[in-house]
């Protein structure tokens, strides 16, 4: 009998950072933009990386698309290294592998949106119907067929934006790097742009990677996120493991709202434990396993949390103290016996409505619901 055997090929990623570090300056002044950055960007995938001003998204998008130089580290392109290679070998990667869509649009105002669109044809030294035809499909393909003689000027905010993204795909990228390209429009652009960013992905399926501060660009646009912190990648997975299961509490605070307990951790079975805070006991999950009685903070996302009648026995006896309507959810603060203050988040189904500053209610919340975060 000839038995079969299972072959995995390895997959090369589109892009594949390995310990790469960047420093601007030398000596006491230096600044450490990048601090040992390591990462595989899968081909076709969404990659969305977020942080604080001055985390290192930028100069990380930019040393991976070959725009600046890395001090240290190794970053392969398609399997071609970057790092140290000399700068007039540059713009081929940049022209073969990668486009670049920027906040600022950057479209030229003399030129028309055929014209801005066939400009990095035209630095190819490709000119003529050909290239005029490839223009028209870019911008055919985010919608903007009808607008091939309209000068930057006559066009929305929301329009020069695909002007952009047409003029980066042209080229037929593995990988489009996207530098806070919604950043520029308002809330209602930038929501229909996020819709057009995904039916743009889903039919050239070319490798994303966005950089953004938007909380809502992160959880619908990625498949994965890489949440930064001082030049460091802190957090690198799903948005649903970023939001439900945080690592850190700085994760936990830049990715939606939460309410955080401070206590000391008790291990129970399995991935159960104990918090213990200011007189309560709260029951959490527990990735890793704490010592007993280690300092240790928890995370109860506002939705988590639900509000009960005061006569059951279910949960925590609480007071109302405020209700502020957010339009689609209210948001109902209380304060435990204990003094402790605990916010949820809720939707207008006749009850949070009716709730008043001073009403005596129960919060209550699923274990698994409370996160304790990694010691």
């Amino acid at each position: 009998m000839i038995r079969a055997t299972a072959v995995t090929a390895a997959v090369t990623p589109a892009i594949a950072v390995t310990r790469v570090a960047k420093t601007y300056g030398s000596g006491p002044t230096a600044v450490r933009a990048l601090v040992d950055v390591s990462l595989d960007v899968l081909g076709g995938e969404v990659l969305l990386m977020m942080g604080p001003s001055g985390s290192g998204k930028t100069t990380l998008l930019s040393i991976m698309g070959g725009i600046l130089d890395a001090s240290s580290g190794s970053v392969r392109v398609r399997g071609e290294e970057l790092v140290g290679m000399p700068e007039r070998e540059r713009p081929r990667i940049r022209r073969t592998h990668i486009g670049f869509v920027f906040q600022g649009f950057n479209l030229f105002p003399a030129l028309t949106a055929l014209e801005n669109v066939a400009l990095p044809l035209d630095v190819r030294g490709e000119r003529g119907p050909d290239a005029r035809d490839r223009a028209r499909v870019a911008l055919e393909r985010v919608g903007l067929g009808d607008k091939i003689d309209a000068h930057p000027a006559d066009l929305s905010g929301g329009q020069k934006q695909r002007v952009a993204i047409a003029r980066a795909l042209v080229n037929d990228p593995e990988v489009l790097l996207l530098d806070e390209p919604l950043g520029a429009l308002d809330l209602q652009l930038r929501l229909q742009m996020h819709d057009e960013l995904k039916r743009i992905h889903k039919e050239i399926r070319s490798t994303f990677i966005l950089v953004t501060h938007d909380q809502g660009e992160a959880i619908t646009l990625s498949d994965r996120i890489g949440v930064m912190e001082s030049g460091h990648i802190v957090q690198l997975g799903t948005p649903h493991d970023i939001y439900s299961r945080p690592r850190s509490r700085f994760v936990a605070q830049f990715i939606g709202h939460a309410n955080f307990i401070d206590g000391t951790v008790s291990p129970r079975s399995g991935l159960s434990c104990t918090l213990s805070s200011n007189g309560l006991a709260f029951n959490g999950y527990c990735e890793e396993p704490h010592s007993t009685q280690a300092s240790a903070t928890g995370v109860l996302r506002y939705e988590k949390v639900r509000i009960l009648p005061a006569d059951t026995s279910e949960g925590f006896p609480a007071t109302v103290e405020d209700v502020t309507f957010l339009g689609s959810t209210y948001r109902i603060t209380m304060k435990l016996e204990n003094g402790m203050k605990i916010i949820a988040e809720r939707g207008d189904d006749g009850g949070a409505m009716q709730l008043r500053p001073g009403a005596k209610i129960r919060a209550s919340w699923a274990d698994e619901s409370l996160v304790v975060l990694p010691g």
